[in-house]
């Protein structure tokens, strides 16, 4: 049989591994900055945002937003540079 394949970028994607990648990714500074919540500035913690988040459903779709935009920006930054080709000068062109 053919397993169902989720379309959706967030399936499987727990609250805390969204948080956990963000605060790795931005640091909490930032990412106060980024989203302005006072869990993410006073105090922070893993558990403290995740107690607040889980209860204020506007909160938790600005975090899924960021952490789905990080995810393009590391897919564009991981394409966006060209191979380099360290035989590439040493190769004889014909004309």
């Amino acid at each position: 049989m053919n397993a169902h394949i989720s379309k959706d970028p967030l399936h499987g994607v727990t609250l805390e591994m969204q948080v956990n990648a963000l605060v790795d990714r931005y640091g909490w500074a930032e990412l106060a900055q980024r989203i302005n919540i006072n869990c993410f500035k006073n105090e922070p913690s893993v558990k403290s945002s995740l107690k607040f988040l889980r209860r204020t459903p506007w909160a938790r779709a600005e975090v899924e937003a960021l952490y789905l935009d990080s995810l393009d920006d590391q897919a564009s930054n991981n394409t966006a540079k060209p191979a380099i080709d360290p035989w590439a000068n040493s190769r004889n062109k014909k004309k």
